[in-house]
């Protein structure tokens, strides 16, 4: 008994240990990102506020420009790291991937970088213009629309990561697809609730209350999990016989 609870004791310390370390490798690759994308912070913070057409956000607290200056080049550098870190979570999560398993890693890694940026663009060139323009425009007769800097960049870099992370719908259900967890067949029965799930998610992302912005999340969420259904399908695992043959 005493050996049994030394063993547990001990596999605990080699996977705190582990994750200290994962964690560690994934704050190293965030802080030199983050110190590359202080380089040009400054133009991705005049791409930020282009949205807002002629009007300008005022700052008003001292310090206010200073710390946006710094949140843009934080939120470029997640995204620069985005695929160092999915790797170093992949890596504590799944350390008993079998070799046929592991090489897909090579296609999921980069391929949440080109997600997590096409979900950014996505929001930041399509669905941030139409909701600003809408919020502009909003009880003009009664209201003058000012905001400040550091709220609009809050707002819009909030938008911006939630609309990464949920463009990596299809390759997250291609890995748990390859790992046997889910399969088209499952997606299918899901679809009626898929629907509803994605209205409600267009409705948290979205900024404003109309039903045009929240279809311009919608249905591209929507289509992703058919993005998703679809590469489940051509990740059907072999069964063990016709993979030995």
């Amino acid at each position: 008994m005493h050996k049994r609870l030394q063993d547990t004791e001990q596999s605990l310390m080699e996977h705190l240990k582990e994750l200290r370390k994962r964690l560690m490798y994934a704050f190293i690759a965030l802080v030199i990102t983050t110190g590359l994308s202080m380089f040009f912070a400054e133009r991705g913070l005049q791409l930020i506020i282009r949205p807002m057409g002629d009007q300008i956000p005022q700052a008003i607290n001292v310090t206010e420009s200073f710390v946006v200056y710094f949140r843009v080049a934080l939120i470029l550098g997640v995204a620069l790291a985005m695929p160092i870190i999915t790797y170093q979570i992949i890596a504590f999560m799944l350390p008993g991937l079998l070799p046929e398993e592991r090489k897909y890693l090579y296609f999921l890694v980069p391929g949440v970088f080109i997600c997590f940026i096409l979900g950014v663009l996505f929001a930041g060139f399509i669905m941030l213009p139409a909701a600003i323009n809408f919020m502009q425009g909003f009880l003009t007769s009664i209201v003058e629309n000012k905001w400040t800097l550091e709220n609009y960049v809050s707002f819009v870099t909030r938008v911006m990561f939630w609309m990464g992370i949920t463009f990596q719908l299809p390759l997250v259900l291609f890995f748990l697809a390859k790992l046997g967890i889910v399969d088209a067949k499952m997606l299918g029965r899901f679809r009626k609730w898929a629907v509803l799930l994605t209205a409600v998610i267009a409705a948290m992302i979205t900024p404003t209350p109309d039903p045009v912005n929240m279809m311009i999340v919608m249905v591209p969420l929507y289509v992703l999990f058919e993005v998703g259904v679809l590469l489940t399908r051509l990740a059907r695992r072999k069964p063990p016989e016709e993979a030995g043959a």
